[in-house]
């Protein structure tokens, strides 16, 4: 009778009794992989396989044994029970192991056969698939070969490495050291050869199921699976710490390391190998969503690869935190060990501190003329509460770097209180403040090389050039007035030639300021306080420092702006864990408390809604959009009276919301929306002759007295572009656009579709057509692709796009309890109830109930008299889900940021800031920075991307500061002009530089003949191509492959005053109506 092989792997924990199950299998020798029935606490599984009927009886014996010898376990712990586990089970050897090894004695295993079970092998493809299923082949051939190179990789180094260094006589290294280098990766590789198995089953029946979801998410949900990668990430940063420290004081080893890589084929090194499971989840995470965006809706397999995409990227964002945290302390102890400083010793050695951001960068130091004196390498760290500049020692031959990191040692420069550090940007006006101001270099500062009040920092020759340009100008101007005086008439000398040549001139100023302020673009400028002088005043230096692109920059302005939020009492903390009693300590990246302020007087209004409206700012400088709130205006609503309503707009381009307009409305406000213009498709779609208006994006207010008022967005003018009331006449409580139809739910259980007018942006009232939801009111709409989900009651209805088809379902088993708030976030819905904490997460196409979770809230946290909590509000942003309750607490949840299904998997977080009454909305706001921001060598557009229009002062391009946009609406770019044109003699043999804009390697300073041409390389070829000065070169198709896209976000809430939930004495006037802003990290 054949029998197959296969790795039993098992965790060993002190729990007393030991609690393992077995689950029945299937036949054909296929590989179902289970967890056990213990405690995932524990972590205690057993991986069971289908074998021949003869064998199943032997194991099932051996299995018995097993777990009669864990119930023996006593409780003197893990050796014992091991022991135990050793003398009843004889197909389990013990392994050798001497005192000063590290062994795995955590697992239990046995060899896979790999002739019993041969790697995976898609069969020929047969005919007549569809497209569709062709790729998901192709896709599937990925995996298998993806899979397979990863074994190999993993085997290569226990086999290649870690075996003939066990071997090696004499002996290499000692075997205390081998053990932690290589530690955990036989598990990985075991837990990946039982992959294969059951990938070659799934491979074989590929053709007829067309499934493999479900094998992703059962392989990998284990928390044996993120036990072992975790143990690996752990231990990585210490792992090449050894090979680096071996490779220096073991030159045996060095050059064992250089024979393996020399007689590889591909020449990958140790460290190439070992990095390889750190990178095997992202790989898998990408397969997945190739599968997933190939496989149609109603698929078998949609639902378990959204499934499995959860799993994956959980335990892939579980891994990144733990490598993170690694890092982070190994570079704090790294830094620690350099530091001669007692009293600095100490701090970073506090269990408070968190490394933020650390990076190297070039301190740079400039002269008067911006030439640069000398650059040298820094690393720069920046601490919860410190920012730490350290030198560079790099130490150790120069060939161990090409096979293992080296990781180099500090000597601290200057540390600084992170409160008192400034960013100084280009563009600001000089600091108005009296202190010394030194360089680096301890020199004192000479006057800063400025032009009108803005400051140049930007590479050797620039500024010098500038000056040039300037001059020339001058000179330029005064010739122009001269020929002005002249008392004849001379072809191609009057003013009109002199007047061009200034224009050109004032654009090659402008493009040398902007060349300036694109170096800027990676220089981070500091203002450091340091020792007081002898008369005991404080004493600040300067220090530059060149970041490797644009983005760093962003970043470390960002970062440093959003640690001086985290030092504000508010966030100390602002946040805790409820779970764990509040062990858990809330990362840095948790949302900051930026700011609250007071909206609506006077108190007795309610607020009802908020909306963000999405403005982009051109004029917004670069340093500016690294510490701004999301580029846009915050439109917040109130009920007011039974009478009347109001709308309050705050401009958010700046850190600090700023009230800009206010205007009352007839009736209470019920709704807001934010409606985007139809696209072009949709256009077409209309199939009207006429071209339709752009009236742009517009906001759309529902009304409790039944109007539906229509705003243009562009600014803050708020113009009413549209009113009209529903023929039913029911207060408008949700609206929602989709496609080219605004969807109104009624009060009424119907709900109100309006198409848009033929040949216009606006909506029609006369095309409204009514769906019948129920008897109850419609509380909430949301849309899901083509369709609209509206809730009704304990039930919600999908509305098919045009057709106007319904399908309902149940959510909730109360009938009396109503669906009040729906989000979506990747393939699911939570929703929100009107009674009760729970909330239930629904699937997008199956309408599949998946999870509910419940908000719990300790009772200390709730005014008197409330003892249970309630939700209000609803929100996803940035892999978080915000929810806001009645008792005015604010709690956030993790969930997947990809296409997955976002399940809850980890540990609420609840904010210690809260309202002193319900959170009556959460508004989310994001924009994208501007492409323009990330360009490192060309300079921006704004002002001077309108080549025929008007020059601006040469001063406006180099202006970064923010300026005012609030009130004005924006004025279209004027169609480009042409320069005046005529000929002229050729000036090609004339001696000096060509009059140009154009960059000198692009200019023809040797042309073949003299004939009449237009003067070359002139100014009036510039304006018919403002491509050469405006943007420069285009970017190469890689480059714009690499482009990448930097988002700033941040959340808002609404509600009645502010309370620290830790402290019931700091609060305010629980009338009056608070905003709270919570800003969260810039993310690449």
């Amino acid at each position: 009778m054949e029998s197959h092989f296969c790795t039993v792997k098992m965790k060993l924990c002190e729990m007393n009794p030991l609690s393992v199950a077995m689950v029945s299998t299937e036949q054909r020798g296929t590989l179902r992989v289970c967890p056990g029935a213990a405690d995932p606490q524990t972590g205690i599984y057993l991986f069971s396989f289908s074998f021949a009927d003869s064998f199943c009886s032997l194991l099932s014996s051996y299995v018995q044994q097993l777990m009669k010898a864990a119930r023996n376990g006593t409780k003197d712990g893990l050796e014992k029970t091991k022991i135990a586990m050793m003398r009843k089970v004889s197909f389990l050897s013990k392994k050798d192991c001497t005192d000063d090894t590290e062994e795995d004695s955590g697992y239990l295993d046995v060899t896979v056969s790999e002739i019993k079970h041969p790697p995976p092998q898609l069969s020929p493809m047969p005919e007549g698939l569809s497209s569709q299923q062709v790729v998901r082949r192709h896709i599937l051939g990925s995996i298998i070969q993806s899979e397979r190179s990863y074994l190999d990789s993993l085997k290569r180094i226990l086999l290649e490495y870690k075996k003939p260094l066990m071997e090696a006589e004499p002996r290499i290294l000692s075997l205390r050291k081998i053990q932690p280098i290589f530690y955990r990766l036989k598990e990985i590789l075991q837990c990946h050869s039982m992959f294969q198995i059951a990938l070659a089953s799934r491979v074989a029946e590929w053709d007829h199921t067309e499934k493999i979801g479900d094998l992703f998410v059962a392989s990998f949900s284990k928390s044996m699976v993120l036990d072992v990668y975790s143990d690996y990430v752990n231990n990585f940063t210490n792992a090449m710490a050894l090979i680096k420290k071996a490779c220096m004081s073991k030159p045996a080893f060095l050059e064992f390391l250089k024979k393996k890589q020399a007689a590889s084929t591909d020449r990958i090194t140790l460290y190439g190998l070992m990095v390889k499971p750190i990178q095997r989840f992202p790989q898998f995470i990408l397969l997945l969503q190739d599968m997933l965006k190939n496989t149609p809706v109603g698929h078998q397999d949609r639902l378990p690869l959204q499934l499995a995409l959860t799993e994956l990227e959980t335990l892939a964002e579980k891994l990144n935190e733990q490598k993170r945290l690694a890092e982070q302390l190994a570079e704090i102890q790294q830094l620690t060990r350099s530091v001669s400083d007692r009293n600095l010793s100490k701090q970073l050695n506090s269990d408070q501190k968190q490394l933020i951001l650390s990076e190297t960068l070039i301190e740079t130091v400039f002269g008067e003329k911006g030439q640069v004196l000398k650059s040298k390498e820094r690393k720069v760290f920046l601490l919860n509460d410190m920012l730490v500049c350290a030198n560079i020692n790099v130490k150790g031959p120069p060939d161990i770097s090409s096979l293992v990191p080296i990781g180099p040692k500090y000597a601290v420069k200057w540390s600084a209180p992170l409160l008192q550090v400034q960013v100084v940007e280009v563009g600001q006006e000089t600091p108005q403040h009296k202190d010394s101001i030194y360089q680096q270099s301890g020199s004192k500062r000479l006057s800063s090389t400025n032009f009108q009040g803005k400051l140049f920092l930007g590479p050797p020759r620039l500024y010098q050039e500038l000056q040039e340009l300037q001059h020339d100008l001058s000179v330029v101007e005064e010739v122009t007035l001269l020929v002005g005086t002249m008392q004849g008439s001379y072809q191609n000398l009057n003013t009109t030639v002199g007047q061009d040549w200034c224009m050109a001139l004032q654009r090659l100023i402008r493009i040398k300021e902007d060349e300036i302020q694109c170096a800027n673009k990676c220089r981070l400028r500091l203002m450091v306080p340091g020792k007081p002088d002898k008369s005991g005043r404080p004493v600040s230096f300067t220090v530059v420092f060149s970041t490797p692109s644009p983005i760093s920059k962003i970043s470390w302005v960002n970062r440093l702006h959003l640690a001086k939020i985290a030092l504000r009492e508010e966030n100390l903390p602002g946040w805790v864990c409820v779970e764990d009693d509040e062990k858990t300590k809330p990362p840095f990246w948790c949302p900051l408390l930026a700011c609250r302020l007071p909206v609506f007087t006077p108190k007795m209004q309610d607020l009802k809604a908020g909306l963000y409206n999405p403005v982009h700012c051109s004029l917004l400088g670069f340093s500016a959009a690294s510490t701004s709130l999301p580029q846009g205006y915050l439109w917040v609503a109130s009920g007011g009276g039974d009478s009347h309503g109001q709308v309050e707009i705050f401009s958010l381009n700046r850190p600090t919301p700023r009230s800009v307009k206010s205007f009352s409305l007839g009736s209470p406000v019920v709704c807001l929306e934010y409606i985007t213009e139809p696209s072009t498709d949709e256009e077409l779609e209309t199939q009207t002759s006429e071209v339709p208006s752009k009236i742009g994006n517009t906001i759309c207010v529902g009304l409790l007295d039944g109007n539906i008022l229509v705003y243009g967005s562009v600014d803050t003018a708020a113009q009413c572009l549209l009113t009209f009331c529903n023929p039913e006449g029911c207060p408008v409580l949700c609206l929602k656009q989709s496609a080219n139809f605004l969807f109104a739910g009624l009060s009424n259980g119907k709900v109100a579709v309006y198409n848009r007018k033929s040949g216009e942006g606006l909506w029609d009232p006369d095309s409204c057509r009514h769906v019948v939801i129920g008897c109850a009111p419609v509380l909430k709409l949301l849309q899901i692709d083509e369709c609209v989900w509206a809730s009704c009651a304990n039930q919600v209805s999908v509305i098919e796009g045009s057709s106007l088809r319904t399908q309902s379902f149940e959510v909730h088993p109360d009938p009396m309890v109503s669906v009040t708030h729906m989000v979506r976030a990747g393939g699911g819905v939570w929703m929100a109830f009107s009674e009760g904490s729970s909330l239930r997460l629904f699937h997008t196409e199956t309408l599949e109930h998946l999870q509910e979770i419940n908000i719990s809230t300790p009772s200390a946290y709730l005014s008197p008299g409330q003892k249970t909590v309630c939700v209000t509000s609803l929100l996803i942003c940035q892999g978080l889900l915000w929810v806001g309750t009645a008792q005015g607490i604010i709690v956030t949840l993790p969930v997947p940021r990809l296409e997955g299904i976002p399940k809850i998997t980890g540990k609420g977080m609840t904010s210690l800031n809260g309202h002193n009454g319900p959170v009556e909305f959460l508004v989310a706001t994001s924009s994208i920075l501007s492409q323009d921001f990330l360009k490192r060598d060309t300079p921006m557009e704004g002002g001077d991307s309108r080549s025929g229009t008007e020059d601006k002062e040469a001063t406006n391009s180099s202006q970064e500061s923010l300026q005012q946009v609030d009130g004005s609406p924006q004025v279209e770019a004027k169609a480009k002009g042409v320069l005046l044109q005529y000929h002229l003699r050729s000036t090609s043999q004339l001696p000096g530089k060509l009059l140009t804009a154009r960059p000198e390697e692009t200019s023809d300073s040797t042309q073949d003949s003299l004939e009449h041409t237009l003067e070359d390389g002139s100014i009036y070829e510039l304006s018919d191509d403002p491509e050469v000065w405006v943007k420069g070169p285009g970017p190469s198709s890689k480059e714009a492959a690499r482009r990448e896209k930097v988002t700033s976000a941040a959340v808002i809430s609404g509600g009645k005053g502010f309370r620290r939930l830790a402290n019931s004495s700091n609060s305010s006037d629980s009338s009056e109506n608070m905003l709270m802003v919570w800003q969260l990290p810039i993310t690449v």
